[in-house]
């Protein structure tokens, strides 16, 4: 059996079923290569356990099989000496691929698995249980086989799918330095993650609780200080934040390094929320004062009540992390969230993701000309161009709402780019119409007298035969 699953190895291919929608399979490669277990050597708290499942079936293969591109990478093995096998029709690809447990009682006998390699190989028994991640990500099988047919019981299933935890148990264990920060010593975003999962099973169902996180460095000033005092000050500052921050919150709560240089802990049960934020605001205001804490004057402390089990632990972050983004910006450096405030970052944020489609979309952008008119003469001598978006579920969406937003991104430039080709499309229609008017538009001075912008501008130009000084240039508006 060995000389032929060695001959399966020669001609490397790929799966040929798509994954759950859930997630993608570059997500789900992406976990498995973050891991660092492929071709790692054989361990024996992994042996241990394919040997418990070899016994459990009494069948002379088993194997904790990692689901690679085009491989199923065996991190323990039992039975074989081989280190891999070809991915094309594995089952425990079909494994990975729905995080299910699977049950092949006779290759031979199934439709999909009839001519895959393994029953060319000769196994004609399979049984594996998905290794699947906290995040959800299956990153293969814990499997056992046989040489021929048979039957699995409930209760050897249910051995076997705990088998497949202990596995992930022990892949946690192994990588328990990926839940703990280097730096501060602190418990790390996914630890936050994942304590809050277990509080939300252990705790009341929606008991309500809040989270705070303190933010201990303005993002402009830490930059600025960056620039002159090197990457090691960010370092210092963080670890005497670290040590700082745990000697004023106490031992009694843990303190999680949720972010470069943010702190996040959740508050006792019960306590009074607006008493308890008050005391930690003079805590905070405390340690401004002191002459060994330069880290913290600029400080500032988020505070994001939520509902155990109703709101997801990353969710939790997120809302305590736009209290943070509310708190810099007030007088007190405190804030506590707010929905309002965060639905209108929210709706900002989908504005500016959804920008770039507009810009080439054919039915979303279009400009709207408000004539210039000589009284005195009575004729329309031209008309000033601005921009408007319609988009496709929000409706009309005011300039002076998306045109801020995106004049502090690089869309600038093909914002503007878009509105002088429009315009001068504008510009040659009227001059077929034998209208002689001017067109005034209104664009970033970020991107007028910028070499690109003269550049497209020229090349825009000529093909319209009209001169630049037809047009006007004025600094941008919100009309």
């Amino acid at each position: 059996m060995s000389a032929n699953l060695v001959s399966l190895l020669r001609t490397p291919t790929t799966a040929d079923a798509p994954g759950p929608e859930c997630w993608s399979e570059e997500a789900r490669l992406g976990a498995l290569q973050q891991l660092g277990l492929l071709d790692t050597p054989p361990t024996e708290a992994f042996d241990r356990i394919t040997r418990m499942a070899g016994q459990i079936f009494d069948l002379p293969l088993a194997a904790v099989s990692l689901t690679d591109s085009d491989r199923q990478w065996f991190k323990s093995r039992l039975g074989t000496e081989l280190t891999s096998l070809p991915r094309v029709k594995a089952p425990c690809a079909q494994v990975a691929e729905t995080s299910r447990s699977l049950t092949v009682p006779d290759l031979l006998l199934d439709s999909h698995y009839c001519d895959s390699p393994l029953a060319g190989a000769g196994i004609r028994f399979y049984a594996g249980a998905p290794l699947t991640t906290r995040e959800g990500f299956c990153l293969g099988s814990m499997c056992v086989l046989g040489l021929v047919p048979r039957q699995t019981s409930a209760a050897e299933m249910t051995s076997l799918n705990d088998l497949a935890a202990m596995v992930m148990s022990q892949i946690e264990m192994q990588h328990a330095f990926s839940r703990i920060d280097p730096l501060s010593g602190l418990p790390n975003h996914n630890q936050f993650v994942e304590d809050l999962e277990d509080l939300a099973r252990d705790r009341p169902l929606h008991e309500p609780r809040f989270v705070v996180v303190v933010d201990v460095a303005n993002p402009e000033q830490l930059s600025n200080a960056t620039r002159v005092l090197g990457p090691a000050f960010l370092d210092d500052m963080v670890h005497d934040a670290s040590v700082a921050i745990v000697s004023a919150i106490g031992r009694a709560l843990r303190v999680y390094h949720v972010t470069p240089t943010q702190f996040a802990f959740l508050a006792p049960p019960e306590v009074e929320e607006q008493g308890y934020v008050a005391a930690l605001a003079a805590r905070l205001a405390a340690l401004r004062g002191s002459a060994d804490a330069r880290f913290v004057t600029t400080s500032v402390i988020g505070v994001a009540p939520f509902a155990l089990g109703q709101v997801k632990p990353r969710d939790v972050l997120r809302i305590a992390n736009s209290a943070v983004q509310d708190a810099h910006a007030t007088e007190t450096k405190m804030s506590v969230y707010s929905s309002t405030q965060d639905a209108v970052h929210r709706r900002r944020f989908t504005l500016l993701n959804e920008f770039e489609a507009a810009l080439g979309a054919p039915d979303q952008l279009s400009l709207v000309f408000q004539p210039r008119i000589d009284l005195a003469a009575g004729r329309c001598l031209g008309a000033e161009a601005l921009l408007r978006w319609k988009h496709p579920s929000l409706g009309a969406i005011s300039p002076g709402e998306f045109i801020p937003i995106v004049e502090q991104t690089s869309m600038v430039r093909p914002m503007t780019a878009w509105v002088i080709e429009a315009a001068l499309k504008q510009l040659s229609a009227w001059r077929r119409a034998r209208l002689d008017l001017q067109l005034s538009l209104n664009v970033s001075a970020s991107t007028c007298w910028s070499a690109t912008s003269r550049r497209g501008c020229g090349k825009a130009w000529s093909g319209t035969g009209w001169q630049p000084n037809t047009s006007s240039w004025k600094s941008p508006k919100a009309r």
